[in-house]
């Protein structure tokens, strides 16, 4: 059964360079989809077989991301901002792939969400707040952010899905990637204030 849709971005230069390799076995790596810069979208997997782009994961109990998830491939570096007809052919697929799956539309979400201090992507230039304001994946902004409490937030990051078994300084780079990309040092009220929102607002687990 498939619950999730997990983003990457390629590390890649061009969308032809990520297809070669996500299609060479070599590799041991592959996904369902690609998306160019300029918005073209590749099938290179069928949706109901697994494809090899979590690889060890967790992520709300499950440890089998590869065979719960499908693998959208955004063409980007990592390090420049991603291109608005690649987030609209984004938004277009998610939309199908969400409804012909049953995937509910909040469970978008990032590879660096699901592999806690092994992956970054689709990293802190991809507009997390925009998709969700297209209605795909989570985002909340914080209410007063006043108490820095590291329990709750370590119980929240549970709720939300997060794997509890990594350290603190792991999970919260992971949640900052995703909700705070500008956060730096030790853990503060407004990451506190984020995790609070998101577990509260989300029925995830």
């Amino acid at each position: 059964m498939l619950n999730w849709v997990i983003l990457h971005y390629t590390a890649m230069n061009s969308a032809a360079e990520a297809i070669e390799r996500l299609c060479d076995p070599v590799h041991q790596v592959s996904a369902h989809y690609v998306i160019s810069k300029s918005g073209a979208v590749t099938q290179l997997v069928s949706e109901d077989m697994r494809a090899w782009h979590a690889g060890q994961s967790y992520w709300q109990g499950c440890r089998d991301m590869n065979s719960a998830s499908i693998g959208i491939e955004l063409c980007n570096r990592g390090d420049h901002p991603f291109p608005v007809p690649q987030i609209r052919a984004l938004a277009s697929l998610l939309s199908g792939v969400c409804t012909r799956n049953d995937i509910p539309q909040h469970s978008v979400i990032g590879h660096s969400d699901i592999a806690l201090g092994r992956k970054a992507d689709p990293g802190a230039r991809f507009d997390w707040r925009a998709l969700a304001q297209m209605g795909f994946g989570i985002w909340a902004d914080p209410g007063a952010a006043t108490v820095v409490d590291t329990a709750v937030f370590d119980a929240n990051l549970g709720r939300i899905g997060y794997d509890t078994d990594a350290s603190l300084e792991t999970r919260l780079r992971a949640f900052r990637l995703h909700f705070r990309p500008t956060g730096v040092g030790s853990l503060d009220a407004v990451d506190c204030a984020i995790a609070t929102a998101l577990a509260d607002n989300f029925q995830l687990t």
